[in-house]
């Protein structure tokens, strides 16, 4: 509520987890779709993707209309859509069948109100004519490989950006500049051998065309987006400082494993809204993934549920948008 708009990036979930957390619409680019330039050729080499989170459809479809598109020396670019996204979604997706997948890779059990809210979404897409069915998606590698492929990735880059920032602000990489979570993972990354960074790279390769097979078989695939309702603040660092950085990569994926399979095969994946806990209020997204580069056809879907279901007036009692903006704000009318 205290903006319309808000950026984000995302190399393992966390646009789609906020946006989850906070009953917001976000939407992970396909890779290659926003360009990282001029200061990076990829993200993390091309799991991190820019973007932003909003409270509707349209303000994230016009976002990345504005922030699409290569620039040049890009290595890679994604086919730019025949039409704007703002105009998909107004578009009716027509009649998709889903692919649903209930139980996250690595076996984390889904919370009752979780699995729930992921009955209430396959009903309400039946209602609108789409075709569901529980899928069995495979990775296209043991979650094991997975999970330590990412580590190597993920900790690799964050030392270098560590190392580069310390020698900016000429301070030392120690408890007094990081959190320990993040201490724990530069040192993980500096261990990491060059062999052991192609083969983590290989697994990447491997995990995308997997994927893909599935979207010959499916227009979208259906998870949660998170296995269970937002936690208490604090929850989620707890015990950090015990860890070390596979641990802590560990922890991330624990926590958030539905989300990091399509930072690896570079497809497009929204977190929507659609429901909430009946209990608490709570909001509770439902993640859905297309095949690479069909962003508009999950704005059109987006922009059908939120029609059929919507969620813009669906607010905590305590929020920044109850606060009028005063008369003297600048973008006051």
């Amino acid at each position: 509520g205290a903006v319309p708009l808000a950026h984000a990036t995302d190399a393992a979930g966390s646009l789609r987890i906020p946006a989850a957390y906070n009953g917001l619409f976000g939407l992970k680019p396909t890779r290659g779709r926003v360009s990282m330039g001029p200061a990076l050729d990829e993200g993390f080499n091309g799991l991190a993707v820019q973007g932003g989170v909003s409270r509707t459809v349209r303000d994230s479809a016009a976002l990345l209309d504005l922030i699409r598109g290569p620039e040049p020396g890009d290595p890679y670019f994604a086919e730019q859509p025949s039409r704007p996204y703002a105009e998909e979604v107004t578009r009716p997706p027509g009649s998709l069948r889903i692919g649903v997948l209930a139980r996250a890779w690595g076996g984390r059990p889904t919370a009752a109100p979780v699995a729930e809210a992921l009955e209430r979404t396959v009903r309400l897409l039946e209602s609108l004519g789409h075709r569901t069915e529980e899928a069995a998606v495979g990775l296209g590698a043991d979650w094991e490989e997975f999970v330590l492929a990412n580590a190597r990735l993920s900790t690799a880059n964050l030392a270098a950006s560590v190392d580069d920032l310390s020698a900016a602000l000429g301070r030392p990489v120690d408890s007094s500049f990081l959190e320990p979570a993040t201490l724990a993972a530069h040192r993980y990354g500096q261990r990491v051998s060059g062999p052991q960074f192609v083969t983590a790279l290989a697994i990447r390769n491997r995990v995308a065309r997997g994927l893909a097979r599935y979207f010959g078989t499916y227009d979208l695939l259906l998870t949660p987006t998170l296995p269970e309702p937002p936690p208490p603040l604090g929850a989620y660092g707890a015990g950090a400082e015990a860890l070390d950085g596979l641990g802590w990569i560990e922890r991330l994926n624990d926590h958030s494993p539905f989300t990091m399979a399509f930072n690896v095969a570079g497809t497009p994946a929204m977190s929507v809204p659609v429901t909430a806990d009946g209990d608490t209020g709570l909001p509770i997204g439902m993640q859905f993934a297309a095949g690479y580069g069909l962003e508009g056809l999950l704005f059109r879907l987006a922009g059908q549920l939120e029609q059929a279901q919507p969620w813009s007036d669906r607010v905590p009692a305590v929020w920044a948008g109850d606060s009028p903006v005063p008369s003297s704000h600048p973008l006051d009318g």
